[in-house]
Formats: structure tokens, sequence, C-alpha cells
């Protein structure tokens, strides 16, 4: 990406960052990543969606490692995680990335959970049983675009992405008040001021955005559903059923591909469901590692 995107920085944004003491800065793959780790006992792996970062699980990481070695990146080019070259913002790159990431951190996690495009990560890292007590899909991306958006929305992307102007004016429009929180709740989820705050910190900086884009897009999900039925580890598909961003039917669908998959339904919540209620989610994927 252009020199001209700003990345967060740890000093300004990271000041008040969620379970900071957990945090560490680890280089692998050619980059520079922020990774929290936390807890002690089975390792399990975190990954947030587009957008998001490792403050999205500030209620949930602490609450799993008491029971967990609790391993939580934020993803290339999201956060304070350094953008990598060539196609390190791709679904392959992405899980290539975190291989390496978890061979330098020495951790081999038997759980994975992933949040809306995180779950598709976690699914490309597991299609060959690498995780031995199986994935936890939250709202998870996990189907293309139908039709002709499958091929506009990553175009689209890609081009606010390249445009360095149109990067500046999605962080100052993110920086005004209101913002954020319009933008959260359309996908039909109330999160705490705390959530908020993080969030239009994030936001409001170039880099992060241009992360985010360049992740979108570079984004193709055909390989992966075309590799469901012969997905090796265990699935839970936790489908909340406010969710505006990711329609529950997507988990449905995909609970009829999956040989091992089950289906949990989660009312009254939205697409960022781990931070509406983090106690639920952290049952829910205690369950998943006894299973």
């Amino acid at each position: 990406m252009m020199s001209s995107t700003v990345k967060p920085n740890w000093t300004v944004e990271g000041r008040e960052w969620p379970n900071r003491d957990a945090s560490r800065f680890v280089f692998a793959a050619g980059f520079k990543w922020h990774v929290q780790v936390m807890g002690a006992g089975p390792p399990l792996l975190l990954l947030h969606g587009a957008g998001a970062a490792t403050h999205s699980w500030r209620d949930v990481a602490p609450l799993l490692a008491k029971d967990f070695l609790v391993i939580a990146p934020d993803l290339p080019g999201h956060g304070f995680t350094e953008t990598p070259r060539g196609d390190g913002l791709s679904l392959p790159g992405m899980a290539q990335g975190l291989t390496a990431l978890l061979a330098t951190l020495d951790v081999r996690p038997v759980l994975a959970v992933g949040h809306s495009a995180g779950a598709a990560i976690a699914m490309r890292m597991g299609r060959d049983g690498r995780f031995q007590r199986g994935v936890v899909s939250l709202n998870g991306a996990l189907r293309p675009f139908p039709g002709a958006a499958g091929h506009i929305f990553p175009a689209m992307a890609k081009l606010l992405f390249l445009n360095p102007f149109a990067l500046q004016v999605f962080a100052w429009r993110a920086a005004r008040p209101g913002a954020i929180s319009r933008l959260l709740e359309s996908t039909g989820s109330h999160i705490d001021a705390t959530g908020l705050r993080h969030y239009q910190a994030l936001l409001s900086t170039t880099g992060h955005v241009a992360g985010a884009l360049g992740m979108m897009a570079r984004w193709d999900l055909h390989a992966l559903h075309a590799e469901f039925p012969a997905f090796a580890s265990p699935l839970t598909l936790v489908a909340a059923e406010e969710d505006r961003a990711i329609p529950p039917k997507v988990a449905e669908d995909v609970e009829k591909l999956v040989g091992h998959s089950r289906l949990i339904a989660l009312p009254g919540l939205g697409h960022l469901a781990h931070e509406e209620d983090p106690l639920k989610i952290a049952e829910i994927v205690r369950e998943a590692a006894e299973a």
C-alpha cells in the first residue's frame, strides 16, 4: 500500500488498549505482528474479523484465559500488525502468515475461534484437521457473495484501497461523532463505549482502513467453499439471529455441507455477538473444546 497511509500508533491509539499487558510484538512471515498471549492450558487461537483488531476480544479473552493459553493476533494490515507485501492480505496469504506466526511462537492451537472473515481464515487453516478440537465460527463470512456482487464488491474495495484520497475521506468520516456507532448498529449489534472508542480510533487511521479494504479486495471464498464437504475438523457454527451483516442462513447452508458440524442459534444478538455477550460466547467455546 502507498506510503501516505498512517498505521495506528501503539503509543497513541494503543495507550489504553484492552489487555495491554498481554501484548507483544513478534516478527514472523516477513513483517511485524501485534499479538496478545494470556492464560495457561491448551492453546486457543482467536481471529477477529475484517476491520476489527484484538480489542474485539477484550472481554472474551480474559474469560477463556482461565482455561486456555489464548493467542489473539491483529490480522495482517489490521490494528498494530504491519501490512505484508504481495498476496499477504488474501485468504491463503493470511492463513500462511498465521501459520508462520504460530511456529514463531512455538504453539499449536487445539481450537480456533474466528469471527466473520476470521472464521474463513480458521477454516482455511483447519481444513486438514490441524485443530484437534475443531473450529468455532462466530457469524462466519463463509459464503461468496452471490451473482455479480461477488465480482463488483472486491473490485470496489480494490479501487478504494488504491485511492489515498478515498482512504482519507473514510478516516475523516469515521472520526465524526456518532459515525462509528451508526455503522456498528447497522450490523444489528449494540456495544459498549469502550468498544466504540477503539473502533473509532482504528477506523480514523488510513493505515487500518487500507488493511481492511486490501483484505476485502483480495477475498475469494470460492475455493474454500468447494472444500467444505471434505473439511476434516469438527465445526461449531454460531449464528446470531439479529445479524444484519451475515444472515444466519449462511451458517445453515454450511452446516449442510460440513459433516462434523453443529449449529447454535443466538437470539437477540447481532454480528458482534462476542462483544455484546462475552460470557455466552466463552461458554460456547468451552463446550466446543470439551465435545
